[in-house]
């Protein structure tokens, strides 16, 4: 696990926390999106119960060789900067075409009014941008990796 100084003290917090050594969950520590403003918005989202899901693309996986989520693993997400704000839970992982993603999936993601159109427009420019990054070109077909998740830490009330 590969985690700066600081996300590596906040998993062992957070292993202190619940008693007991979960590091075989550990999935991976990472910000959202590709830019500072959205990645510090977006985990906002998150630590207020607004944002309860995320979406990459297939590809991105492939292209990485990074094995998908599955229900049960444990990620740190982190502000642009790097730094700890939330453990989330992976609860339900999905793959469907970017153009059969569900009104229900884009409003648990939470992003802007929470609608599919939305989600489309949103989705559709930051998968564009990664097609870019990996050399394929965007379509309503590309599978889109749909992971609900629920923060596990801190508790949110």
């Amino acid at each position: 696990m590969q985690l700066s100084k600081d996300q590596r003290e906040y998993w062992e917090t957070y292993q202190k926390a619940i008693g007991q050594d979960v590091s075989a969950l550990f999935y991976e520590a990472f910000h959202f999106d590709d830019n500072k403003e959205d990645a510090n918005a977006l985990v906002q989202l998150v630590l207020a119960g607004t944002k309860r899901a995320t979406a990459g693309l297939l590809w991105s996986h492939e292209a990485e060789q990074k094995p998908l989520p599955r229900p049960g693993v444990l990620s740190i997400v982190t502000n642009w900067n790097s730094e700890p704000l939330c453990i989330i839970e992976t609860t339900k992982v999905a793959v469907v075409p970017f153009g059969s993603v569900s009104e229900e999936f884009a409003a648990t993601e939470g992003e802007g009014d929470k609608t599919l159109e939305y989600w489309r427009k949103a989705h559709w420019s930051y998968f564009g941008r990664e097609c870019v990054r990996i050399g394929r070109e965007p379509s309503l077909h590309m599978p889109v990796v749909c992971e609900q998740f629920r923060v596990v830490y801190p508790e949110v009330t």
